[in-house]
Order: structure tokens, then sequence, then C-alpha cells
């Protein structure tokens, strides 16, 4: 043991001193520049635009999306953290599935001990009454408050 150790010892110096021979960047190696391209000088183009919202609101996107959540639920039931969820969840996953099922809806979600708020504002009674039974559908949400209103969405300030 007494002739291992040595050798052993001298082994990992070697490889540490040549894992060591690559020399660090410094501020010198950085670019001057912390400008990006063109791109973030000017706003993407319209069609790039409607191409990300049609996408957003495609079907594929919503089912992706309430499967993630089925997701994280089955998740929760296995870790067993199902029982008690913490409020930022339980207000993330409201919010995810209201974004999904209804895409035109400026909703603000609140949580408060598995009590959930709603406010704010949907294009029709339809996407009104649809908020309640997809809130519920989120594991841990005892109670759904709908404060929203039905109102056509503001246009986006320039």
């Amino acid at each position: 043991m007494n002739k291992l150790t040595p050798f052993l010892l001298s082994g990992i110096l070697l490889f540490g001193a040549a894992a060591c021979t690559d020399g660090a960047k410094t501020s010198a190696d950085a670019p001057n520049s912390t400008t990006t391209t063109q791109s973030a000088a000017s706003p993407p183009a319209a069609a790039t635009v409607q191409k990300t919202q049609s996408d957003a609101t495609s079907e594929i996107r919503q089912a992706q999306a309430n499967s993630d959540i089925r997701a994280r639920e089955q998740r929760n039931n296995i870790t067993g953290g199902d029982a008690i969820r913490a409020d930022g969840d339980l207000e993330s996953e409201v919010r995810s599935k209201l974004e999904v099922n209804i895409t035109k809806g400026q909703l603000n979600v609140e949580a408060k001990d598995g009590v959930v708020t709603v406010a704010g504002t949907v294009p029709s009674q339809k996407d009104l009454a649809k908020i309640e039974p997809l809130a519920k559908e989120i594991k841990g949400v005892k109670m759904v408050n709908v404060t929203a209103k039905v109102a056509p969405a503001a246009p986006a300030s320039p």
C-alpha cells in the first residue's frame, strides 16, 4: 500500500497538470461589442409574428400544454407532493392551463391556500364559462373565484 499511494498521487497531479495546459480565456479574448445582430434592433417581420401567434393557439400546442400539466400532476402523485400545493405552483399551473385554452383572454391568477382567483377579461361568454372547470382540473385547487369580465382584448400599446 505504501508503494501504491505515491503512484496514485503522482498520477492525479499529472492528470491535473495536463488538464490545466489550456489557458483560461480572459476579457481580452471576449468580443468588444455587446450589441447583437440586426434582429435585436428591428422588430420581427409581420409574417413571423403571425406564424408565432398561430402556433401558440394551435390545437397541437394546446394538447402539448395539457399533456405537460398532466405529467406534472402525475409526478406529484408519485412523489406524494399532491397533498399540499404551494400557492405559486397552483398559480403557475392554472395560468398555463387558461393561457392555452383561452388564447385571447387577459387573465390574472392568484392562489391562496387552494383558493384560486381569476381576474381580467375574456372575449366571450363561452370563454368565461370555461375558466372554473379548467382551473378545477388542476390538483390542489379547492375553490375558484372568477371575477373576470367579458370584454374585447385591449389593443397592444405601441
